[in-house]
């Protein structure tokens, strides 16, 4: 009788291996079945990416992280050239600066840093949920601007305070946006509830980076230092590179939640499939990874009719007669769709009941308004259903429109949102950017009258 194995063990999805096998004087004997050099990856693996990676974080993390590694890098020398630069104007090194003004200047600077701060995360706080990828890229173009005004700053003494304390209010801004994406995108990357270890990590990483690019402007400073020329030079090239890697970075995030980009692109698609089908629905729905390609990420999404989602009803302004014909359309629904083809807007009343897959269904139906508004004098082959609507649109008919719109989206909805899933999406919630306003609908009757 040889030995016998008893029990095989690996760590993770690394290729670390052991097998503990009985030999045949009854001594347990542990053999590594590692591959060679495991340990030197393992040890990098561990220190350096999440536990149980690739299984512990989404499929598009290590083409992400590169990107970001090289654009911090690149952001981290140009910073040291910033920062030589406000140095040398705040008058170290020159022997009639007071050390009263350097502090003053640099007071304000940090001073006006900390109202932008607390001013951005007022006026954009929801939306950098939503826009995670568009925001963390405006972020990193804010803070190269910022990095040019402060080595820009010392050749104009007389304005070099007020152009530092700009710079600061863009570095401020650029923290704000760029650690509330960040903290966006570490949520879509864990995959197994580990978002403090995937946050560590990436902390890791940048630490790393930042070292590196440590040693390489201590070793370019004193070339670069005198030389404003070669400052510039060196600026442009690794702005360029900079720019050019957040672009790539956010473009490999492959994100399947809903925004109101991504819906768009993925309702739009699917309404021009359903043009061409007589009497069958289509359920074309596009994959995640294609979406998130086509997702713009420098701009807004531009429609013909801007979409208001959890408006006021004082917004609306409608009659009681008008309002209560809206409701009887909206019978059974969470929310209440009007348009007013003559602003170009339409405002979406969310019931207080309402939930994500009202939401869902009211953005479906203010694409599917927008597609049908889009397709006005246009010369398309489209099903009779479509046409329809398009020929009431062109009247100028809303109300026709708010009516017949919303049997169209009784038809479509449903086969749209029960294909979602299978392509990968997530409907269980969404980052459509609804405003706060919810209303709790009266009964006919009780409108126009005075409540005491």
């Amino acid at each position: 009788m040889g030995d016998i194995v008893v029990l095989k063990e690996s760590y993770g999805s690394s290729t670390a291996k052991k097998e503990y096998i009985e030999a045949v004087d009854g001594r347990l004997i542990t053999c590594d079945r590692s591959e060679r050099f495991t340990s030197v990856f393992d040890l990098f693996r561990s220190v350096f990416l999440p536990q149980g990676y690739p299984d512990s974080v989404s499929e598009d993390y290590m083409q992400y992280q590169l990107w970001d590694t090289l654009q911090a890098f690149a952001s981290s020398i140009t910073g040291t050239l910033a920062t030589q630069a406000v140095l040398k104007g705040v008058g170290v090194g020159d022997e009639s600066a007071t050390p009263l003004a350097a502090t003053i200047t640099w007071l304000l600077k940090d001073g006006m840093g900390m109202l932008g701060r607390i001013g951005f995360a007022w006026f954009q706080g929801t939306s950098l949920d939503c826009d995670a990828k568009r925001w963390r890229l405006f972020a990193d173009i804010l803070n190269d601007c910022a990095i040019f005004l402060e080595i820009l700053a010392p050749l104009f003494q007389g304005y070099f305070t007020l152009i530092v304390c700009i710079a600061g209010v863009s570095k401020s801004i650029v923290g704000v946006a760029g650690g509330a994406t960040r903290a966006a995108l570490t949520q879509h990357q864990a995959r197994r509830n580990n978002m403090a270890d995937v946050s560590a990590k990436d902390g890791s990483q940048e630490t790393l980076v930042n070292l590196a690019a440590l040693i390489c402007g201590l070793l370019m400073m004193p070339v670069v230092s005198g030389h404003q020329t070669l400052t510039w030079v060196l600026f442009f090239l690794f702005t360029m590179l900079h720019l050019f890697s957040n672009f790539m970075a956010v473009k490999a995030v492959k994100m399947e939640t809903l925004n109101q980009a991504r819906l768009h692109i993925l309702v739009q698609h699917y309404l021009q499939a359903q043009t061409t089908f007589h009497g069958a629905i289509s359920s074309d729905i596009l994959p995640v990874k294609i979406v998130n390609m086509q997702e713009p990420v420098l701009w807004r999404t531009r429609r013909k009719l801007e979409i208001f989602l959890g408006t006021s009803f004082a917004a609306m302004m409608k009659s009681p007669s008008e309002f209560s014909k809206l409701k009887k359309i909206y019978a059974g629904d969470r929310y209440i769709l009007d348009l007013d083809l003559s602003t170009g807007k339409i405002y979406i009343l969310l019931h207080e009941t309402q939930t994500v897959d009202s939401q869902i269904k009211a953005c479906f139906h203010a694409e599917l308004v927008n597609f049908i508004v889009e397709k006005i004098g246009k010369k398309e082959n489209i099903n009779e259903d479509f046409q329809n609507v398009v020929a009431i649109a062109e009247n100028g008919n809303c109300a026709e429109v708010v009516e017949e719109s919303c049997r169209l989206v009784s038809r479509l909805y449903p086969v749209f949102m029960a294909e979602l899933p299978r392509e990968g999406w997530l409907t269980s919630y969404a980052l459509l950017g609804a405003d706060e306003w919810r209303a709790k609908w009266l009964d006919t009757e009780l409108l126009g009258k005075k409540l005491y």
